[in-house]
């Protein structure tokens, strides 16, 4: 079962703690699109999309899209003061030499070692790989947002992917709806809680070991 939309917000609002001001942030389709909302605006962070914009703001309101502007995903994006434009070329020359500090994307499954799979189930179309593959690679920081579940209950936090990869050992953090996790030295550290689950829930329904910090109790977040 997918998450509602306050759980989709409350993901993307702690996903939002993790920029800071001034940085280059590429965000995925799906629940990242949500992050920019709650970037304050004089913080100056600056959000890539890989179809040729630095510089997108959040979602307009509906009625004031602007047919011209969309994000790589082709949803509606309003843009912020010092925007700029450019060709697809432009845009990946930013990825692959490194210059983002953090993506966001959304996923299919991670594994323990933070192998990521986020772009084919094989037998279903899709229109493509995108930038995935670039983004997991280059970015200084890669951040997962998704289900902790599949629709029918199952893990996407695995031992093993069981998907085609995107790219192998890139995930840093992953963010569900249930928890904040780490991904350190190919383990998994529990960070955070996301109310109202709790620690056990968590680790029942995670695919592979959780190891938890020195400090002892898991913080949670609201």
């Amino acid at each position: 079962m997918g998450v509602g939309v306050e759980q989709r917000h409350l993901i993307a609002r702690r996903a939002a703690k993790e920029i800071m001001p001034g940085m280059l942030v590429n965000l995925g389709i799906g629940i990242p699109t949500l992050v920019a909302e709650y970037i304050p605006a004089d913080w100056q962070v600056m959000f890539h999309a890989e179809n040729g914009i630095l510089g997108t703001g959040p979602s307009p309101a509906k009625g004031e899209e602007d047919e011209n502007l969309c994000n790589a995903g082709g949803f509606p994006v309003t843009v912020v003061p010092g925007a700029a434009y450019f060709d697809s070329t432009m845009a990946f020359g930013i990825i692959r030499r490194g210059y983002l500090d953090i993506t966001i994307l959304g996923a299919l499954e991670v594994s323990e070692r933070g192998d990521l799979a986020n772009w084919i189930v094989p037998g279903k179309r899709v229109p493509g790989m995108g930038g995935a593959i670039e983004l997991a690679q280059k970015a200084k920081k890669v951040i997962v947002l998704m289900n902790h579940t599949s629709k029918s209950g199952e893990p996407k936090i695995v031992r093993n992917c069981t998907l085609p990869l995107t790219a192998p050992a890139c995930v840093d953090m992953i963010i569900t709806e249930r928890a904040v996790i780490e991904v350190i030295g190919g383990e998994l550290y529990l960070k955070e809680v996301l109310h109202p689950y709790t620690v056990e829930q968590v680790a029942e329904s995670t695919g592979a070991p959780l190891l938890f910090a020195e400090t002892g109790s898991v913080p949670v977040f609201k």
